[in-house]
């Protein structure tokens, strides 16, 4: 029937061109447009500025929004769109190919100067720019992005995705040293850093949203608001320094965070690992952030200040919260003392450079008198997953040798995981591993455990519980030690089980039925 014809906003149905750019369905603009202070669309002095823009919508929904606002200030239609199109409303694309799909959004037209343009310009851009920059190569990489020249030396001519924004040192040219009061958009998120060999796998990517960030800051607008990875808040981002991390946490200038667990809830289809949130930032607000967790169909807040506990990182979960919570009351401040994290070694703690890789051949499959050392690799050999090599052939951590210990996989799963870590196992002495691994208990200054408490600690890390605080920090597929962080150190004289740990930090039913739904068991 014709009144039930389905006509889609043409925004939502574009594809994205990659999980590093991802076009913003106009729904999810528009609530991110709600979390500004709603007079500033009531202004005809307001500006706004989208330093990435891609599709446009930002911009777009900006426009509507502002057109409703001023109607009663400017009531002469033309004028109004005129004002506001001139005036008040601004972008910079991210390639040529979204600076034309954004004049279109914008303007109705992909050149701004064009017949069909709701708003004639004397330029084609108007007020949506875009440059083919080139990088700046520094020893091999762009000294504002960090791409790789090898990657992204592409010539003059193919796209070089050294996005205008970041690769200046004064971003405020672009529009005459304008002052906005808005920053809002979708940054790109990663660059990768791979070359032909390695297939521009995903794991050799860098993280690049905190430059627009870092860049946005710099204009100093009233509000900033962007929608990234969430990764940064559990310092588990792919090139993102902790010192960011804790600039953002800890300077409280963070009004309102909608944190989601998974990506798919806000761009349908797309897989970012340990999901995404839109925030408001505002560097005249100091206090505590309203914090908004989406977990499938659950929904929990809280208004306190992002690391209220000093834990260094976003406490995501408010079950986490209140478990870190009763960890404290019995162990103490164990976050500036000692945790689990302190008997798990660094990564590549015994391999160096080609040395005791993965892929290095230097191992034999059978024990001799040269080769003693048992070598635990990533793979399975001769159907047992060791070999055999000189103690020569190890390059450091030799200390570790005589050591009882255990080796666990340094990566597997990923945060949505119901076992969240792989099978850990006992590690006998005159052993060593690959960097597949990490080692618990590597330090003989530090612990020295019989074989019998490393049985002991691998049942307490195949608890549920063990694995639920690791889950905490865990949002990716790498578990480098920093997980660690909120696992309590135990006794492990005995054996632990659950049944023992919700005990000693006295759980409601609540807290395990929500563990035990999260984590599944461990044979």
């Amino acid at each position: 029937m014709a009144n039930e014809i389905y006509n889609p906003d043409v925004l939502n149905c574009i594809a994205n061109l990659s999980n590093d750019e991802v076009f913003t369905p106009p729904e999810l603009a528009n609530k991110m447009l709600d979390l500004l202070p709603q007079e500033l669309f009531r202004s005809s002095e307001t500006t706004f500025l989208d330093p990435f823009t891609k599709s446009g919508v930002f911009l777009r929904e900006i426009v509507k929004r502002l057109d409703r606002g001023l109607e009663k200030q400017i009531p002469d239609r033309q004028q109004r769109i005129d004002h506001i199109l001139h005036h008040q409303v601004f972008g910079i694309a991210c390639t040529e190919l979204t600076s034309l799909l954004a004049r279109r959004s914008v303007y109705c037209s992909k050149f701004a100067n064009g017949k069909y343009s709701i708003s004639k310009f004397d330029t084609e851009e108007g007020n949506i720019l875009y440059r083919n920059i080139q990088h700046t190569w520094v020893n091999g990489k762009c000294k504002y992005c960090g791409a790789s020249q090898s990657v992204y030396d592409r010539g003059s001519e193919a796209e070089q995705y050294a996005y205008m924004f970041i690769h200046t040192d004064n971003p405020s040219k672009f529009f005459n040293n304008m002052k906005f009061d808005v920053i809002i958009g979708n940054p790109p998120y990663q660059l990768s850093k791979a070359s032909e060999k390695t297939e521009n796998n995903a794991a050799f990517a860098s993280a690049i949203y905190p430059l627009f960030i870092e860049q946005a800051c710099k204009l100093s607008p009233k509000y900033l608001c962007m929608i990234t990875p969430s990764r940064w808040m559990t310092k588990a981002g792919q090139g993102v320094s902790d010192n960011w991390v804790d600039k953002m946490i800890r300077s409280n200038h963070l009004v309102e965070v909608q944190d989601f667990l998974e990506a798919s809830d806000c761009f349908s289809g797309v897989e970012i690992k340990g999901g995404v949130n839109y925030f408001l930032y505002s560097q005249e607000y100091t206090g505590k952030c309203h914090y908004v967790l989406h977990q499938s169909d659950n929904v929990s807040e809280r208004t306190d200040f992002l690391d209220s506990i000093g834990a260094g990182i976003v406490i995501r979960d408010s079950n986490a919260m209140s478990i870190i919570e009763k960890i404290i009351a019995v162990e103490g401040e164990y976050f500036n003392k000692a945790s689990f994290y302190d008997i798990v070694s660094p990564k590549h703690f015994f391999d160096k450079d080609e040395l005791l890789s993965s892929n290095w051949k230097g191992y034999s499959t059978k024990k001799d008198s040269a080769h003693t050392v048992k070598f635990y690799l990533n793979k399975r050999l001769e159907e047992c997953g060791y070999g055999w090599i000189k103690e020569s052939d190890i390059p450091k951590g030799k200390t570790t040798l005589p050591l009882n210990k255990i080796f666990i996989p340094k990566a597997g799963g990923s945060g949505t995981d119901p076992y969240v870590l792989g099978h850990p196992f006992y590690g006998e002495p005159n052993s060593v591993c690959s960097y597949t691994y990490l080692c618990i208990g590597y330090d003989p200054k530090k612990h020295n455990f019989s074989k019998k408490e490393c049985e002991n600690i691998i049942t307490y890390i195949k608890t549920r519980f063990f694995r639920y605080m690791v889950s905490i920090k865990k949002k990716t597929q790498d578990a480098s030690r920093d997980v660690y962080q909120f696992v309590p150190l135990q006794d492990f004289s005995h054996p632990w089980t659950d049944e023992m740990l919700y005990k000693k930090y006295g759980l409601t039913q609540e807290e395990i039925a929500f563990i035990e739904s999260m984590i599944r068991l461990m044979e």
